[in-house]
């Protein structure tokens, strides 16, 4: 039997994420509970971090295709 979970979305790992801070700001997580909080939340953290760089990629991909040369960040294009 094989395990056909796939990772949860975006907004699922934000989530839980957000929940896991939560819990540990409360301070009332035994040491070894915070810990695996801890590694739980860096594992959502990477994988949002991975997600963003792959919507960022299509977002490239599509601008190409479209005959923009880059992404230009919002700061660059808001007058002072």
């Amino acid at each position: 039997m094989t395990d056909t979970k796939s990772a949860p979305s975006f907004e699922e790992s934000l989530s839980e994420l957000e929940a896991i801070v939560t819990q540990m700001e409360s301070g009332d997580l035994p040491l070894a509970d915070a810990l695996q909080k801890f590694e739980r939340g860096i594992a959502l953290s990477r994988q949002s971090q991975q997600a963003l760089e792959q919507a960022e990629q299509k977002v490239k991909v599509l601008l190409t295709e479209q005959g923009e040369d880059k992404l230009v960040d919002l700061d660059d294009t808001q007058t002072s």
